[in-house]
């Protein structure tokens, strides 16, 4: 009962937190440079309880970070080309300095060392930095504004998806949708969290009266925020199975970890971005 109480009211908080941050850019660009710091540096530690990996846990968080402040930087002015690209240089200088290290380091398994410190980039400072890119879009006007909507609904979606597969499964749930890798979810539960989006979509169109996108269009990008996050999920179990974890952390209590957290989010927020633009060539 004790541990109910205190996930409930982390999970109250957590979501006020996020909902609050899409309310002005200032926040939302604080708060998920933090969660990106603390995820990438929850994940290098973790990989570095493998045997031989030693992976710069400092440096390959403070690039993860500065990326996601250069992805700001860069897609909040309309005028973000070449002479504003330059913003990534330091960015790539770290980068290039995390691999010519190895030469020098005499680490026993450089290798794996490389591999782990681009994966922290690849799997959790690009997907945060590309909330960037739904939260500030050009307008007819000329510059660029702030939107809300679209960072958000990515991340209601993943919520109601979690909550309407849980509850279906837990009530109909017969068949497993991945048993290796994660034993309590089924096929039934996943179609119900899907349905429970699609009907969430629905509503935001009929509110939204179509100004941002026409109803099939928001359909689409539930669909695709529940299948991504669902793979985005099984992968984050994955990984902690491969460990031989439970949670990734205890800095949530109750929750455990920020990978326990954002898992689905890491996949769905790319697949989002993708899904946009392909939308706008047509």
């Amino acid at each position: 009962m004790k541990n109910f109480i205190v996930r409930t009211i982390t999970g109250i908080i957590f979501v006020a937190a996020l909902v609050a941050s899409f309310l002005r850019p200032e926040a939302m660009v604080l708060l998920f440079s933090i969660i990106t710091g603390l995820t990438v540096w929850e994940f290098t530690g973790l990989v570095n309880q493998r045997p031989g990996v030693a992976v710069n846990r400092f440096i390959s968080t403070v690039a993860g970070v500065y990326f996601f402040f250069a992805m700001t930087y860069f897609c909040s002015d309309v005028y973000a080309g070449v002479a504003k690209s330059v913003v990534f240089i330091p960015y790539l200088v770290t980068i290039i300095y995390l691999l010519v290290a190895e030469l020098y380091l005499k680490q026993e398994d450089p290798i794996n060392n490389w591999a782990y410190t681009m994966l922290s980039q690849m799997y959790i400072a690009l997907p945060f930095s590309l909330l960037n890119v739904l939260a500030f879009n050009a307008t007819n006007q000329g510059f660029v504004a702030f939107n809300t909507l679209l960072p958000l609904s990515v991340f209601v979606f993943l919520w109601l998806n979690d909550s309407g597969a849980y509850c279906v499964g837990s009530l109909i749930g017969r068949h497993k949708l991945f048993p290796r890798i994660s034993p309590g979810k089924s096929w039934e539960g996943s179609i119900g969290g899907a349905i429970v989006v699609l009907a969430a979509a629905w509503a935001i169109s009929q509110y939204l009266d179509q100004e941002m996108l026409t109803l099939p269009e928001w359909m689409g990008l539930g669909l695709v925020v529940v299948v991504f996050g669902t793979w985005g999920d099984l992968t984050e179990s994955l990984f902690k199975r491969t460990l031989g974890i439970k949670d990734s952390g205890n800095i949530l209590p109750g929750h455990g970890g920020m990978l326990d957290r954002f898992d689905s989010s890491l996949m769905a927020i790319p697949a989002a971005v993708v899904y946009l633009y392909t939308l706008s060539l047509f």
